[in-house]
Formats: structure tokens, sequence, C-alpha cells
């Protein structure tokens, strides 16, 4: 018996694999597949002993809310609620527990609440990501917000009382903005077109201050350069003239930072743009004084001296690093625009038997679609009419075009290469296969694992840090420093504001996971949030399920071996001339080849089935029988001759089918769930990464045995039954190890969520697939290498970037407060400052930009 339940509450994987462990634990439950996206559960009990109301109460003591949506007696998957999600009614929504375990995990569709995304502007560092997800969590109704510095997008939760208004108002107090989206255009394509227009705005305000900077280090070393041989110039003059050329860069290329700099002022609080906004306005308004007052600053022996050169370039540098770090923010997410370029704008329909052009938003399921050579299939359908073969490669990351002929299955975004056919829509619009990456990949992007929480950590309260340090600064140099000992103090002041923003810091973790997830996706692997990419570098044992994820999971004829002199062609043609028709598994692989092989099969005459041993036909006048052993020693049918081939087939795990014709044996006829190829090859890698590989499976131990020497699996769990196999999972999890599991049926998706990482092979059911939290779109073993290996690149490549960003605050911060000095007589120009603080950020992007060169494994 099966009960489908709608869970409201759940707001990550965390919370699915919750849900399913308390279903599992309820007496009399055979299987539990949760759902995320659907808000729901389907379990499978034994009997009606076990009701829907302790199922119910099973899920509200784990913190969460449920009701029943029906149950049935027949076993098997119940239909899916289409209209579950968001858009259900704010009349039947209730206030509920939410499970908070991982606060930072990507957010995902809920019965009970909506999910926006925001894009956020003027964002420049983790502190600007703290204050906007806090601003954004004190709204009433808000669940959970998570805001990403690389993708610059809030993803926020809410209940459905909440108006966007209400968030955006948060987001300006908080001194910041978001960006307005046009009807009727797609957010991805306006969230490209916003990051082209402001990578050409800050392109104009480096080029034209770099044009205002460079006179003003002529002025600076008019006499160094030999110039006042050749014009006099007066102190003062050079002072204003300086004047006149750094004060558009100070306050029109430079309004950026006091814009953002007020509105933090204002809410009590300071960022990055604090930082650069006070120093360079220390070092204008030094100078200002010092070029319109110079009697303040007359000390004897000292030369007056001005820096607008400081100012001005220091503005510069930075917003050159801005732009570089823009411009390779946009490689980061090539990955979202080599997808997006999949998408077709229209369509050829086929109505009253004339081919039409719509646009691709027109198109409806049951419409016949029509794809000529070379065209992009706009939506995924099933082949109705002719034959082509079709590149997938930007779909699943296989690289050879897959034929497709009437009854196949076809994706949107897909490649047809020779032929013209027609198919059938069957999915559209954000339903498709490549909607649905698209929004995983983003999705994933947009989240945070929990390695990123020590950033978002130090960023919260590392600005106002800084400041004081630097204020330290000014105090000690000023009091005990060198005549001028102002000119000392300031200068040294600035340089600590300038080295200490914490750009590289906040850069650090989302774009190592946009590049991850998006090299990922491009390999065929697709990862539904970054702390399951966390996660998996972590596994110790990755369990295999046999059946479909080992194997192909479709029994083929493996082997023919007639007796008494018959011919092999013979001796399939009688038996598939028996079988036709057949529903059996066994006599389907068994018609199935004798049609590759282009035989004609006979009509069966006296046809009788014999359960549990096979069955009796006549064929061309022949009295046969073909079944197992049992039917043949029944039958009185001499099998000795054939005893060491039995062996043989036996210790190969493959199942022998006796034909025998007029009282006398035929032949055997063996049939085996093939070994999918690559298997070996994967499982040899899995364990040269040092993992331990286990095969789970309810097959008998002999054939299981026979599969794992054939694959070089040293480990074997056989006959486990499906609703044992979230429990031989935790058995393994209470033994200590961190457990990564593959699989593919609907009987996987219990134990895909209770293990650390779930797998799901992607020509599998619907049901693994949102159970797991990592699809394999290929539906082959070696992505799972892919899977772990990328796991262990991107995590190398974070710590990486949180190395250098953490080192190069700690170790220059006090170099630029001027700790060498007393040494080496040494100090941090605050120009070097900058171009070391734009450098740290470029560095970080740049660095993450390497696991682009990660191969398929």
């Amino acid at each position: 018996m099966q009960h489908t339940l709608r869970v409201r509450g759940m707001t990550c994987q965390n919370c699915v694999k919750h849900v399913t462990k308390a279903l599992q634990a309820v007496p009399g439950v055979r299987s539990a597949a949760v759902s995320l996206d659907k808000g729901q559960a389907v379990v499978e009990v034994e009997s009606d002993k076990t009701s829907a109301g302790q199922l119910a109460a099973a899920v509200a003591e784990a913190g969460y809310e449920t009701e029943e949506e029906g149950s049935s007696g027949h076993h098997g998957q119940a239909p899916p609620d289409e209209n579950s999600g968001a858009q259900s009614a704010p009349s039947a929504l209730r206030m509920m527990p939410i499970h908070r375990a991982q606060p930072t995990a990507v957010l995902a569709a809920d019965p009970s609440l909506y999910r926006l995304d925001l894009p956020i502007e003027g964002m420049t560092c983790a502190s600007c990501v703290a204050k906007v997800e806090r601003a954004l969590r004190a709204v009433a109704g808000v669940r959970a917000a998570n805001v990403n510095l690389a993708t610059e997008k809030a993803t926020v939760q809410a209940l459905p009382g909440v108006a966007a208004e209400q968030l955006r108002r948060a987001v300006y107090d908080a001194g910041y903005r978001v960006s307005e989206l046009q009807e009727g255009l797609d957010p991805l394509v306006q969230d490209e077109q916003k990051k082209q227009r402001t990578y050409r705005q800050l392109r104009r305000k480096v080029t034209v201050g770099a044009v205002l900077s460079a006179p003003i280090f002529i002025l600076m070393y008019w006499h160094e350069l030999g110039l006042n041989a050749w014009c006099h110039l007066p102190m003062q003059t050079s002072f204003l003239l300086q004047l006149l050329l750094a004060t558009p860069v100070q306050f029109w290329a430079g309004w950026p930072f006091y814009r953002s700099a007020f509105l933090a002022a204002k809410h009590r609080t300071t960022d990055m743009n604090t930082l650069v906004a006070v120093g360079t306005s220390a070092a204008f308004v030094y100078s200002l004084v010092a070029t319109l007052a110079p009697q303040f600053f007359t000390v004897e022996g000292v030369t007056l001296a001005v820096y607008y050169d400081t100012s001005a370039t220091i503005i510069v540098l930075i917003l050159l690093g801005r732009m570089l770090e823009a411009r390779a923010k946009g490689q980061a997410s090539q990955a979202i625009k080599k997808l997006l370029g999949l998408q077709p704008k229209t369509a050829r329909l086929r109505r009253d038997g004339q081919d039409v052009d719509v646009p691709i938003n027109e198109v409806q399921v049951r419409d016949l679609v029509v794809v000529r050579p070379g065209e992009k299939i706009p939506v995924d359908g099933v082949v109705r009419q002719g034959h082509s073969s079709v590149d997938e490669s930007m779909i699943s990351g296989e690289p050879i075009p897959v034929e497709k002929t009437q009854g196949d299955d076809v994706v949107g975004g897909a490649l047809n290469k020779t032929g013209s056919f027609v198919f059938e829509a069957t999915k559209v619009g954000k339903q498709t296969a490549l909607a649905r990456i698209i929004q995983l990949v983003e999705q994933a992007q947009g989240s945070k694992p929990a390695i990123a929480r020590l950033a978002d950590l130090i960023a919260s309260v590392f600005v106002p840090i800084v400041m004081a340090v630097a204020a330290l600064t000014f105090a000690i140099w000023w009091l005990f420093g060198p005549a001028p000992a102002l000119t000392y103090a300031l200068l040294n002041a600035v340089a600590v504001l300038i080295i200490a923003c914490p750009c590289a810091l906040g850069l650090a973790t989302p774009t190592s996971i946009m590049v991850g997830t998006g090299v990922g996706a491009a390999h065929g692997v697709l990862i539904r949030d970054a702390q399951a990419l966390e996660t998996a570098h972590k596994v110790n044992v990755v369990v295999l399920d046999k059946t479909g994820t080992i194997t192909k999971g479709k029994p083929e004829l493996t082997d023919i071996l007639p007796a008494h002199g018959m011919e092999q062609d013979v001796l399939l043609r009688l038996a598939a001339s028996a079988e036709k028709g057949s529903e059996h598994p066994l006599g389907e692989a068994i018609v199935g080849a004798a049609l590759a092989r282009g035989l004609s099969m006979s009509e069966a005459q006296r046809f009788e089935a014999l359960p549990g041993r096979g069955l009796a036909a006549t064929v061309d006048g022949k009295a046969l029988l073909l079944g197992n052993l049992k039917l043949m020693r029944d039958s009185h049918i001499p099998i000795e001759s054939m005893n060491g081939a039995l062996e043989h087939l036996s210790a190969q795990g493959k199942t022998p089918m006796f034909v025998a014709a007029d009282g006398e044996l035929a032949g055997v006829l063996a049939v085996a769930d093939p070994v999918k190829p690559g298997s070996s090859e994967a499982i040899a890698a899995l364990k040269k990464l040092g993992l331990e590989v286990v095969m789970l499976t309810g097959d008998n131990h002999r054939t299981a045995q026979a599969i794992a020497r054939l694959v070089g699996v040293d480990r074997v769990l056989a006959e486990v039954l499906p609703h044992d196999k979230a429990s031989t999972v935790k058995q393994l999890q209470a033994d200590g190890k961190r457990v990564a599991m593959v699989g593919d049926g609907i009987n996987d998706a219990p134990a895909l969520a209770q293990a650390d990482v779930g797998i799901a092979i992607g020509g599998g059911t619907d049901v693994a697939i949102e159970a797991a939290d990592i699809t394999l779109m290929r539906g082959e073993l070696q992505g799972v290498v892919t899977a772990i290996a990328l796991s262990h690149a991107t995590i190398r490549n974070i710590r990486q970037n949180l190395f250098w960003a953490f080192a190069y605050n700690t170790v220059l911060i006090p170099v630029a407060a001027g700790i060498l000095y007393p040494f080496t007589g040494m100090l941090l120009s605050p120009i070097f400052a900058a171009a070391a603080m734009g450098l740290s950020s470029v560095t970080v992007v740049s660095n993450a930009l390497r696991l682009r060169r990660f191969g398929r494994q």
C-alpha cells in the first residue's frame, strides 16, 4: 500500500534526509521517497496497519508539518502533483518549524514558501554580503536568505505574505540596490546585460581616471624630469594644476565609493567602500589644504608636498581591479552562458499539414515539431516520424551522436546532425531537461558550502577592526614619528585602509563554486548545491547499486550453445518463435537477439506456460520445451553433455535457459544483465582515489559475486531487500564511514537520501534524481569518478583562495602600518597598497578560473 504526503517546512537536502529517516523509522514502512521540489513524500507500507496518522506523527516529531494527499492500494509511484509548490493558496498556509541545520544550503521550492532571486547592486566585498544577508533575514516572514558576491544575487525564501517591495526596501536601507527586471525578458539574459553595462562603466571610469592621473605624475616630478628648464613652473601653480586634474578623479570616478560609504554610515555600519573613501579623502583633503593654505604645514627644513597622485592613483587602481574582476566573473559564469546559448528562439510546428515557425514560448505539450538537419531541438519530446543522429554533448557530456528513431526521446537544446524528423512535444518551458539543468546549475552557483562561513564571519567584523588599526597607526605616527609626523601618520593610515579591503575574502569561495559547478555541468555532472560539492571530497566509501548502475539493467542474450550439431541461428529462431509476444524480461532478451540477427520467426502452436519452470510450445512441427533446469529434470531430458558449459556460465553469473526439441536437448541459451561499458575502469579509478567500493544488490550471492569479480569490486552486500538498502547505508555510517550512494531506481531513493552524498544515474527515475545530491546525465559510472575528483579539485581551489586572502591581509596590514620602518626604514606607499589590493582580488578569481581546465576523469 502507498501513502502520498504533503510535507511542509523543508528548505534543503538535509531536510529531505531528515524526513526520510523519520519515515523509515516507522514500523511497517518499506520505503520512503521524499521530494524537495514537489514538497511531498511517497511512502510504501507493508499493510494498512501502518496509517497515514503514524507517518504524519513521525514527520511532525522531526520538526515538519504534513497532510495526506491520498493513498492507493497499488504499489508504484504516485503521479506527481503538478500544482504543488509555491502556488499553494495563501489561506491554507500556517507558520511551521523549519529545520535550520544547514542555514547556508541552497534554497529550493517549498509548498509553504516562495522563492525570490534578487539581483543586488553595489556589493564589493564579503562584509557587504554579510550586511545584505542580515538585512533580508530581519524582514518578518523571511525564513532564509543567501547572498552570493560572485553572482551578485540574493536568494530569499519567505512566506507568501512577504512582498518583494519589503525585501527591496531592506536591501536599500542596508546601503545597496535591487536591480529592476524587465517584463518578458529572460532574467539570465538581463543579468548578462547588466554585467556588460557594469564592465563598460568601469572601463570608462578607468580610462578617464588614467588619462587625468598621468599628467599629475608629470607635474609631481616636473623638476626631476628636467622640465623646469623648458618651462618654469612655480610650486603653487603645480599644486593648483594637480588639484584641477585630481578633482574629477576623486569625485566623478570615485563617486561609487562615496555613495556606498555614505549609505553605510547612514545605517551606522562600514564596508570596503568606507575604507577607500576615508583613505583617499584623507590624502585629497590634506593636499587641498596644503594647496590653498600652505601656512598650516610650514615646517622648518621640510619641503611642502601634496598627495594628489596618491588619491587619484588609488581610485584608478581599485577601479581597474574591479574592472578586471568583472571580466573574470563573466568568464566564471560561462557555463550558464553556454547552456543559454543552446536554447533556440523559435520552433517549427506542423499544423493542419503546414509547417509554421512560432516563438519557443508558444510551443504546447502534444504539438508536432519538425526538425531539419543542423537545427537545434527546441523542446523535449518523442520522435513520431523519421530518424536522425543527434548530438547531445552539451546536455549529457557524451561526445558521440545518438541515433534517434520512432519512439525515442529527444531533449531540447540538442543539435540534430543528419536526418529530418517530427517529434511530439512532451515537456515545454521550464519543464524541459535543459531548463531544469540551467536552474540546477544556477541554484548550485548561488549556494554556499560550510567552508564559506568562516570567511563570512571574519568579514562581518573585519572593516571596523581595520578602521581601528588605521586610527591607531595614525595616532602612533603622529605622536612618535619623525618630522613631518602628520604626513607620515596620514600616509601610513591611508595605506592600512587601502591594503585591508576584504575583496579577495568575499570572492574566494563563490567564484570557485561557480566555476566548479559549471565545469561539472559541462561534463554531464549536475551538482544540486555547494554542500554536496564540499561533502563529496570527504567520502571514503562508495556504495554502488548493481542493476542499472554497474550493469545495464536490461537482460541480454550473451551465449548460444547448440547441442547435437544444431546450428546457432536455428536454435535461436526456435526459442524466439516460442517466446514471441512474451513480456518476461528473459523472453524479451531472446526475441530481441533474434530480431537483431534478422531471423524470421514462426507462429507457435499449442503454447503452454509452465509457472516456475518455463513453457512448452510447438514450432515448425517440433515439440519444444524452453525453461530452467527443473523443467529439464521433470521432463527427463538428459543434460550431462552441457555440465561443463553450465558451470562456466554459472561462474559468470549468467542465467541458463534450456531448449529441448522432441524430447532431446537442443542447446542452452544464456541470458544476463551485462556490465555497462566502462564500469570496470570506473571502479578501478575509484579505488585509485583511495575509496572503498561496495556493491549493493538484491540479487543472489552467486550472481553478485560473479559480477563483482568481473568489475573488480571486493566487498559485496547481496540479497538486500529494497527497503533495507537505506538501513545498510546507515550501518556503514554507524561504522564511521562517509558514504556516497549511487543508484537509479525508485527503490534506491531512500538510500540516496540516507547517504552523505546521493548520486543518481541520469537514465534513472525522477524519484531517484529528486532524492540525490548529484545527478549523472550520462548514466555511466565514470561520472562518479568525475564528481568526486571535481569535488577534491574545487575544495582545494577554495582553500588556496582563502589562504591567499587571509595571508594577504595578515601579512600586509602590519607592513602598511609601518612595522618594518624601525628595522629597515621601509614604508608601504598607499599607491602600492592599492595595486596589491586590486591584484589580490584578480588573483583569487584567476585561480578559480583554473578549474575550467579540469578534465573529465
